[in-house]
């Protein structure tokens, strides 16, 4: 069982009984319910902002925290995978920020070693997951949240300046340069590995 799995199988009761007591908006079940249909969602998006597994947990807790207790301002009219992405957006820019004032204890790695067979396809597909996952973290960070958005998660430019409180033209020219940053990286990358 993977920590992502644990923790939706585990955290929704735990969340939601952190916020009952906060929220009036938004019952207990359907907090938890919201929270096991989103939890892979949010911990994702956090991973691609280059949060550390070790963090991942903590941190998809602390947006779930973040949106429930915004829940009341949240417009039912609007796509919820945004709205999301925004919380975690600013729950990994935060961590980021204190991040870097941490001292860490190198040790033992805690993640299991893959020991599965090493096909062709499986070191194919690693390399480039690899190469996209390298190319994506070239990318600014203003310019990498549009870029996932559209790309990865498939909401619609509109949706997106929304979601980041940006215009819409600003949300288009960072998309724009995200392509091109990816598309230069990948190229970059490339190379590099040849």
């Amino acid at each position: 069982m993977t920590q992502e799995t644990s923790l939706r199988q585990a955290a929704p009761e735990l969340v939601a009984g952190d916020l009952s007591r906060e929220t009036g908006a938004l019952d207990r079940q359907q907090a938890a319910q919201i929270f096991r249909e989103h939890c892979g969602y949010v911990w994702n998006t956090l991973r691609r902002f280059s949060v550390r597994q070790a963090d991942l947990e903590d941190l998809t807790h602390d947006t779930f925290v973040a949106v429930f207790r915004q829940w009341h301002t949240f417009d039912s009219q609007r796509s919820l995978r945004p709205w999301l992405f925004g919380f975690a957006l600013r729950v990994a820019s935060d961590h980021r920020r204190r991040a870097r004032h941490r001292f860490e204890v190198y040790g033992q790695a805690h993640e299991p070693i893959d020991r599965a067979p090493g096909a062709v396809e499986q070191l194919l597909e690693r390399e480039r997951l690899e190469l996209a996952n390298g190319a994506l973290q070239a990318i600014e960070l203003s310019r990498r949240a549009v870029f996932i958005l559209h790309e990865l998660d498939g909401a619609k430019l509109h949706e997106i300046a929304t979601a980041l409180d940006i215009p819409l033209g600003t949300a288009a020219s960072r998309l724009r340069l995200a392509r091109e940053d990816f598309a230069a990286a990948v190229k970059r990358l490339s190379c590099r590995a040849r």
